[in-house]
């Protein structure tokens, strides 16, 4: 058997959020580290379904912190196909919105092209994030081991982050309060 090798270049589109946070300076306590300060990087995998919006919830409310960047990421299958581009955007810029209002934090989006989770590993690996944050489809145990499923692939895949999936909305609402 011979070795796959991934290093091939997939194609992106970056998306332009609005400017929603206002310049600051940087805190100026000593006690503070610079780690604290700076914040973290969070990669948040996202696509229409009610299942990823609740993952994005989830991290607000668990995950992140005031100085964090949110990096949004979504996998199509072109990134060239224009109506999807600019579907993909409006759902960036809504979250990204609602990050603001909810968590205060700083979002970047960007939109992949290729298999959702060959492009968020690639992704992970770019960025190195604290964590990988991602929903569940919402199959069943049956049809995610003869389907595949992203979570898992990137659960076993990613190697620069932790992943943490979030389970869907039929697990209930109880973890978000």
């Amino acid at each position: 058997m011979e070795t796959v090798v991934e290093d091939e270049e997939y194609n992106f589109r970056e998306v332009i959020l609005p400017r929603l946070i206002p310049i600051v300076p940087e805190p100026g306590l000593e006690r503070e580290t610079g780690e604290r300060r700076r914040g973290r990087d969070i990669l948040i995998a996202v696509d229409h379904g009610p299942n990823s919006k609740h993952a994005f919830d989830w991290a607000l409310v668990h995950l992140v912190r005031l100085a964090d960047t949110i990096h949004l990421v979504h996998a199509v299958s072109s990134v060239r196909n224009e109506i999807v581009y600019e579907t993909s955007q409006g759902l960036m810029e809504k979250l990204a919105v609602e990050a603001f209002e909810v968590a205060m934090v700083r979002t970047t989006a960007r939109i992949v092209e290729g298999d959702a989770g060959k492009a968020i590993c690639k992704e992970a690996e770019r960025l190195k994030p604290a964590a990988v944050v991602m929903g569940t489809r919402g199959r069943s145990l049956i049809q995610s081991v003869l389907q595949g499923s992203v979570s898992e692939y990137c659960f076993h895949n990613c190697k620069s982050a932790p992943v943490i999936i979030v389970p869907g909305k039929e697990a209930g609402d109880e973890s978000l309060i």
